[in-house]
């Protein structure tokens, strides 16, 4: 007898358990993308019961309650998949958003969940507590989410893949700077939740790459060479900020960034034009740097831009009123982000 039941089908099956004083424990989720962190949840969900059922939630419900986006796997494939799990006695498909109808349903001994919810979240508490079954709640020790690890293929996508493109013509490209320029300063920014755009900078990146450019962004972090900070502090900002411009549809097409320290005089940290040089061989040399623009909010950023022979332009947004770092004046100024892409506008040819 295969695994994967309709729910009517389980609901027999704990009856015919609970006569022989077999434990039930109950389940569910989307398992969308199984990974590591599901099956070390579903292994210690096994532990607390003689047959565990797992409910999988149907496609059309994940849409409801998650994204009209997902879910990435088909239902079918995602239910094949649990099913094939040692630790998992049988699976069924539900199209409920909740699991109120299953608990019903089944009446399992345990109702188990993970430890991100709190009792006082779930619904079926009483309806399972009714009958005297028992809510276990999973503490988690995986951390990890189907929805990090599509945005970590999203975050890869944007700085480490390898497209088989052939490029037709120069590519216009826009060098942007980050911490002051598109989101406010902040000193080693690592904390997400300290990201924020600044003023007209959706609007301004929206309209640059509606007028044809490529955004890449060029940035120093030495705070993670200082330790202040990891790699991965800062992967999970750029995430952050992914998240803030995907709704208006703005493309950023690479991250350049340098790690180092002052100290280390390395070629990457801006004004050198390493990052520059790691873009233009990415593009096959493709890059059309004479008409393309570099923008940030440091005379660092207008030196490396003049450096590397691209047009400049100054935004005061960050640290230009402070800043006295190069002894450099850029091509253009502007008060923020739009007023740059007006001057783009204004100046492509």
């Amino acid at each position: 007898m295969g695994k994967i039941k309709t729910r009517d089908e389980i609901r027999k099956i704990v009856e015919d358990l609970k006569r022989k004083n077999k434990k039930t424990g109950f389940t569910s989720g989307s398992f969308d993308l199984l990974h590591v962190g599901h099956v070390d949840y579903l292994e210690k969900a096994k532990q607390k019961c003689d047959v565990l059922i797992v409910g999988v939630n149907s496609d059309s419900s994940i849409k409801q309650y998650k994204d009209p986006n997902r879910p990435i796997i088909s239902q079918q494939q995602r239910i094949k998949l649990i099913a094939a799990l040692y630790m998992v006695d049988y699976a069924f498909l539900f199209e409920e958003k909740n699991n109120n109808k299953n608990i019903e349903i089944l009446k399992p001994d345990f109702y188990i969940k993970a430890g991100d919810y709190s009792l006082s979240q779930l619904s079926s508490k009483p309806i399972a507590e009714k009958y005297g079954g028992e809510v276990i709640l999973i503490p988690i020790e995986e951390k990890i989410s189907t929805t990090d690890i599509i945005d970590n293929i999203r975050m890869l996508s944007s700085t480490d893949s390898i497209e088989d493109q052939k490029f037709e013509g120069g590519i216009k490209a826009i060098f942007l700077d980050r911490d002051g320029s598109i989101n406010e300063e902040v000193e080693y920014l690592h904390d997400p939740e300290q990201f924020k755009l600044t003023s007209n900078a959706l609007e301004g990146m929206k309209k640059m790459q509606d007028l044809g450019y490529k955004l890449m962004i060029v940035t120093n972090q030495p705070g993670i060479g200082l330790g202040y900070f990891t790699m991965e502090d800062f992967f999970k900002v750029n995430l952050h900020m992914f998240k803030q411009l995907s709704p208006h549809r703005i493309q950023i097409d690479k991250i350049y960034f340098c790690p180092h320290t002052i100290t280390a005089n390395c070629e990457c940290r801006k004004p050198k034009i390493g990052l520059i040089k790691r873009a233009q061989e990415y593009y096959q040399g493709k890059i059309d740097l004479e008409h393309s623009f570099f923008i940030g909010d440091s005379t660092t950023d207008v030196k490396c831009g003049q450096n590397a022979g691209i047009k400049t332009i100054l935004v005061k947004t960050g640290k230009t009123k402070q800043d006295k770092k190069e002894d450099v004046k850029p091509d253009f100024t502007a008060l923020n982000l739009l007023e740059a892409a007006n001057i783009i506008e204004e100046n492509s040819n």
